[in-house]
């Protein structure tokens, strides 16, 4: 297990830090989902000079245009495409797999443990969901998974105790890595939110801005948040609520338009749909971060109960910025430090009365925001990085002594 604090790269004799190259498994950009920008973000902070990066790109269609750090492209249900698959990342020294059950070909993404049983090198899989009531197959899936991994990584605690008590993991083969966040931060935001300061909107005479963004689809919980703005007519100047970010690809395939058309029909008969907008854009991380800097609030009225890791939830406490939230079990445990405020999911009038209190309470806001600011280091990429740096250095510490003997 990795030291945390304590750098553990490989040295030489001479005590120089050997490079590392380090190889993925998963989705990657252009695909659109949360998976494929988890691991864009975690390959920029750890590529290096001395450290190499390489990806096998999980995809349905093999394309000639991919990045070059894409080494291969492993098409869903292609036959010899795990042995393939195995056979590239093999060329690397440590294999990092991003596991999500809808990711991988084969009922359940079954098909990732062809690939991860050709894999002579050692394994680090990230689990970014972690049941609480899997059906067998999908239990099955991942004790296998876990069964063959050097290491599972959780990005939360959460997880982590569900596979020590209901999946029967040996807990020191679970480490905790939160997942991480750009930084977006404004040097002083926190003291002038507790000074009295105010947004430019607000300055200019317009009313607050709630922000809810990500990819759009069913269970996330919008239709929650629009009803919510209605029962709060009587603020002056009216809070505005912003929905930016375009239908899941998935969902957009199955479904079309229909959730946000329906969202949208709903504002118009609550009459609110002045003061809600939506932004079906996928944006740059640069447009993204500006707009979040814009918000007076971030507000999570998801519907899920299981979710155990939130990019969004992550990249809105390194933001500096006052959360609200349903309670899924990665709210309740990154906001319990008083970082934002817990609601009933699908209750359009405890959202209400929560945004009620950050927006008119005085100095709720600020101490909110001031927390989250006190968390927001050890969320940033660059701290995320190197801890999976070092415990990649101890999995092959591990493996090279085990070689030795």
């Amino acid at each position: 297990m990795a030291v945390f604090g304590v750098s553990l790269s490989p040295l030489d004799r001479e005590g120089t830090h050997v490079s590392t190259s380090y190889g993925f498994l998963s989705t990657y950009p252009p695909t659109q989902c949360g998976l494929a920008t988890f691991t864009s973000a975690l390959v920029s902070s750890l590529r290096s000079p001395r450290d190499v990066v390489g990806i096998v790109d999980v995809v349905d269609v093999a394309s000639s245009r991919r990045p070059a750090e894409v080494r291969h492209q492993w098409v869903r249900g292609q036959r010899g495409g795990a042995e393939s698959a195995a056979a590239r990342l093999n060329g690397f020294d440590i294999v990092l797999v991003q596991h999500e059950y809808g990711i991988f070909g084969g009922p359940d993404g079954q098909d990732v443990l062809d690939v991860v049983r050709a894999v002579t090198r050692p394994v680090i899989t990230v689990l970014h969901t972690v049941l609480n009531t899997p059906t067998l197959r999908q239990k099955a899936i991942l004790d296998e998974l876990i069964l063959l991994s050097d290491t599972v990584v959780t990005m939360t605690l959460t997880a982590k105790e569900r596979l020590v008590h209901r999946y029967l993991v040996d807990g020191a083969k679970v480490m905790v890595i939160p997942h991480g966040a750009i930084d977006t931060r404004v040097g002083d935001q926190a003291s002038a939110r507790l000074s009295g300061g105010r947004t430019a909107a607000r300055a200019a005479g317009e009313g607050p801005i709630v922000l809810t963004w990500g990819l759009l689809g069913e269970g996330k919980g919008i239709e929650w948040g629009i009803s919510a703005m209605a029962q709060l007519r009587d603020i002056h100047p009216a809070p505005r609520y912003h929905v930016v970010g375009q239908t899941h690809p998935k969902v957009l395939e199955r479904d079309g338009e229909a959730y946000r058309y329906g969202l949208e029909a709903r504002a118009r008969a609550l009459g609110v749909d002045d003061v809600v907008t939506f932004d079906a854009r996928y944006l740059a991380t640069g447009e993204l971060g500006r707009l979040v800097q814009e918000a007076d609030v971030i507000l999570l009225p998801y519907d899920s109960r299981e979710q155990v890791t939130s990019g969004v939830l992550v990249e809105a406490v390194t933001a500096g910025k006052p959360v609200i939230s349903t309670g899924f079990p990665h709210a309740v445990e990154l906001l319990s430090s008083g970082a934002g405020l817990l609601v009933e999911r699908q209750n359009p009038a405890a959202i209400a009365a929560a945004l009620r209190r950050v927006l008119t309470e005085p100095d709720l806001a600020g101490n909110l925001a001031a927390e989250a600011d006190r968390l927001s280091p050890a969320l940033l990429w660059s701290a995320v990085a190197q801890q999976y740096r070092d415990l990649a250095s101890s999995a092959l510490d591990t493996e090279s002594d085990r070689v030795s003997a």
